[in-house]
């Protein structure tokens, strides 16, 4: 039988309470980075501006990005070419879910809402606006670009919050 010191005891006290703040460390660290489960790409702007390729999505398939406003603060959108042929893009977030931090993920020419699971057709984004569509997020085609300006992106700042 062996006999539990106040040594002993005081060595497992502080071992225990090591992995414990380990532990709240790494779950705080996900409730700021949020639940987002869609992989999206960090980028920066360049004289304020995000640009990205136009032919890098004529595959139909929803971009999605990342912008680092401040050290607790990752701002996300996406960019996705419709079955209407239009380039658009929208916040990772909604007027209704964006508390969660889910997001979209695309299944064919909708996008889901990852929290609620309602589609939306990608015809769409940009033009209907609230409830858990996607928030709309101005761009601009030019020369071969998409266009977004570092502005628009940190007017979502309040869903990524």
């Amino acid at each position: 039988m062996k006999i539990i010191t106040i040594r002993n005891f005081s060595g497992l006290a502080c071992r225990v309470f090591a992995v414990l703040a380990i532990f709240m460390t790494f779950s705080v660290q996900k409730v700021q980075a949020g639940n987002f489960s869609v992989q999206a790409i960090e980028v920066q702007p360049v004289n304020g501006v995000f640009a990205f390729p136009e032919s890098s999505l004529q595959d139909g398939k929803a971009k999605h990005f990342k912008y680092k406003a401040s050290p607790n603060l990752w701002i996300r959108f996406f960019i996705v070419k419709s079955l209407d042929g239009k380039i658009r893009a929208a916040f990772d977030a909604c007027d209704v879910c964006f508390s969660a931090k889910k997001g979209y993920v695309q299944q064919s020419q909708n996008m889901i809402c990852i929290n609620c699971g309602l589609k939306f057709r990608t015809d769409k984004i940009n033009e209907t606006r609230g409830g858990c569509n996607p928030s709309p997020l101005t761009r601009k085609i030019q020369n071969g670009q998409v266009l977004v300006s570092l502005n628009d992106v940190m007017s979502g700042a309040r869903f990524f919050q």
